[in-house]
């Protein structure tokens, strides 16, 4: 493993839903760093030195479910409620408030939702992949319905408890590298391909994905790190995310359409069907976040952004930070 991930300090915090594992580097105002599926702390070890050797506490977590974090063993254990208040947890267990939220894929949803709901804990929030959406709208599971059409959407195919874990289970390593390939730039299915977001009749997510070789950012020993980890733990954990979207829905809905007021960030890349499914949300953004900073769209980027393009995200990231008021 490279020096500069030997540098990080690992150690669990205690929070209301048992302990949520962290990797921390260097001193100064706290940058919380919160992962996306199916990923771990892991996926920011570029960005932890950077942002140490700029002058911040760099702490990346392992979501509630992943890695060395507790799992619960009730799916509802996973609503947004309960991931934020481990977010709120590890900030007030490590005295760090307020802190600075940045998420990516889930962890964007994630970290906006932290901003929302304990503005008093999380002074600015950056999201990567993922837009802001407010809450709103028709209940989630009828979205992602209606959305397949003679196909399934990936995320009606994670509702059923064991069903995706029986396909990803048996091969973790093999269906993680084809999962991230099939949403990195260099190696995503080309134009008129099936897409893999989508889920075939009798079939499953992973006829879709490409196989051959591996993304640019993806090593060997990467990869061997995020298949470690859900081979110890398997994938429910994870998956009890999706399983709570129509719970979220419930549970938020006092904050229906709200703005995120905190200064904002969001990068995401042209080629993540994350920006393009979601164009209008990023068009929202002078109503849904009124103090934007920044938007940036990397040009031929997938959806792994700070993993695809390290050196960018940093710049941007570290520009933004230190732009911030004190």
């Amino acid at each position: 493993m490279s020096q500069h991930v030997m540098e990080v300090t690992h150690r669990s915090v205690s929070t209301p839903g048992g302990r949520i594992a962290l990797a921390e580097q260097g001193t100064g105002p706290l940058v919380l760093l919160i992962h996306g599926f199916p990923e771990s702390w892991y996926s920011w070890r570029h960005q932890l030195p950077v942002l140490a050797a700029a002058g911040y506490r760099a702490v990346a977590i392992d979501v509630r479910g992943y890695g060395r974090s507790s799992k619960p063993s009730s799916a509802d254990a996973y609503r947004m409620l309960d991931l934020v208040e481990d977010n709120a947890a590890v900030v007030d267990a490590l005295g760090a408030e307020p802190a600075v939220v940045i998420g990516h894929d889930w962890g964007a949803a994630i970290a906006a939702n932290s901003a929302l709901l304990r503005p008093e804990l999380f002074r600015a929030v950056a999201l990567l992949s993922v837009p802001y959406t407010p809450r709103g709208g028709p209940r989630p599971s009828d979205v992602f319905t209606r959305l397949g059409g003679d196909e399934e959407f990936y995320v009606s195919y994670f509702q059923q408890p064991g069903r995706a874990e029986a396909e990803i289970e048996p091969d973790v390593r093999g269906w993680l590298a084809g999962f991230y390939a099939a949403l990195s730039a260099d190696t995503m299915p080309g134009p008129g391909a099936p897409d893999p977001h989508f889920v075939g009749r009798a079939g499953t997510l992973r006829d879709r994905f490409p196989s051959g070789r591996l993304p640019g950012w993806l090593s060997e020993r990467d990869l061997d790190v995020y298949a470690g980890e859900f081979e110890r733990t398997g994938f429910t954990g994870a998956l009890n995310r999706y399983r709570n979207m129509d719970r979220d829905w419930e549970d938020l809905a006092a904050y229906d359409g709200a703005p995120l007021t905190q200064p904002s960030l969001f990068i995401g890349g042209s080629l993540d069907a994350s920006t393009t499914w979601l164009a209008d949300a990023i068009k929202a953004y002078p109503v849904t976040l009124p103090n934007l900073v920044s938007s940036h769209l990397l040009d031929g980027c997938g959806h792994w952004i700070q993993q695809e393009r390290p050196a960018e995200v940093n710049r941007i990231l570290t520009d933004w930070l230190a732009a911030l008021p004190v």
